[in-house]
């Protein structure tokens, strides 16, 4: 693992197209700033593990279950958040 020090407004490039750049710095927590092309998916690390379980996961939905009777929006949203932590989900549509 590369270490690397920076202080805030000062930035690191990851090959031709990726810049982190110290946003912040508050106590023990540092705020990133991450500017990548769209084609680079850039994830929280927890973020990243719950997308790859769920690609790994076999499906769940069998004849005469959840897939007729799926469950109230709310009701996803609230699992999706709590599978998430610190995740911002959009408010459920109407």
């Amino acid at each position: 693992m590369l270490v690397l020090s920076r202080q805030r407004d000062e930035s690191i490039m990851i090959g031709d197209n990726i810049e982190i750049t110290i946003v912040d710095i508050r106590g023990d927590k540092v705020r990133l700033g991450i500017n990548a092309p769209n084609t680079v998916p850039v994830h929280r690390k927890e973020v990243y593990q719950a997308i790859q379980r769920e690609r790994s996961a076999p499906p769940k939905a069998a004849a005469g279950t959840a897939a007729e009777h799926p469950a109230p929006a709310s009701s996803v949203h609230a699992a999706q958040a709590n599978a998430l932590p610190g995740a911002t989900l959009p408010a459920p549509a109407d």
